[in-house]
């Protein structure tokens, strides 16, 4: 996911994507505590994409 087309989404598109992210994180957390995840690197790109939702919303919220 691109910062470019998060900043082309509603606030309300952000704010689920954002939910959406945190979830899968957590599944990803609960895996490793499991013993369960095969592909680490899915949690870092997951923390990433998150980084970057909460930026964008944040950028937006100071543009106002």
């Amino acid at each position: 996911m691109k910062a470019s087309e998060l900043r082309a989404k509603e606030p309300e598109a952000l704010k689920k994507e954002l939910d959406d992210l945190l979830r899968a994180h957590f599944s990803l957390r609960m895996q490793i505590a499991t013993q369960q995840l095969n592909n680490t690197s899915q949690l870092r790109k997951t923390r990433r994409d998150i980084a970057r939702v909460r930026t964008v919303m944040n950028e937006k919220a100071a543009a106002k």
